[in-house]
Parts: structure tokens; C-alpha cells; sequence
């Protein structure tokens, strides 16, 4: 029984961390503008728990908010090229 209470937790921790993932990418229909999009969940959210985990130098600061800067920069480069958006 507790082997099942386990994977009930981590299957939740597992369901509660995805959901926001897969639903944006669900309404997208260019692969590529999922890719994307995916890239900047993920900068943000690198960037979001290391600055909660501990104090940054100013030089790792730089460098997530540099990544995250790209992200978006990537992302709205593909919307202007291609006009696709998240539908929804």
C-alpha cells in the first residue's frame, strides 16, 4: 500500500509540474512556435528557482536574464516570420 502512495504522490507532483506544458503546446499548431515556447517556459522557470534556491552573482543574473532575453527574442522572431500564434 505505501508503494502505491508513492507513486500517487509523485504521479501528482508529476501531473501539477506538466499541465502548463502540455496545454500551451496542445493549442499550437507550428511545431516549431511549440519549440519554442517551450525553450522560454523553461528559461524562465531555470531563472525563477535559482534565484528563489539562493542569491545570484551578478554575472549568473546576466547570463539567465541573456537566455531568457534570446528565448523571447527567438520566439517573437518566429511569430513576425510566420504569423502563427497559440490559438486559445
Amino acid at each position: 500500500m505505501l508503494f502505491v502512495r508513492l507513486g500517487a504522490i509523485l504521479l501528482l507532483a508529476v501531473f501539477n509540474r506538466c499541465p502548463m506544458s502540455l496545454l500551451s503546446t496542445l493549442a499550437i499548431s507550428c511545431p516549431e512556435h511549440a519549440s519554442l515556447e517551450s525553450e522560454f517556459i523553461e528559461a524562465r522557470d531555470r531563472m525563477r528557482s535559482l534565484v528563489r534556491l539562493r542569491s545570484l552573482s551578478p554575472a549568473e543574473e546576466r547570463q539567465l536574464a541573456v537566455g531568457l532575453a534570446m528565448a523571447i527574442a527567438r520566439l517573437k522572431e518566429h511569430v513576425a516570420e510566420h504569423g502563427c500564434e497559440r490559438q486559445g
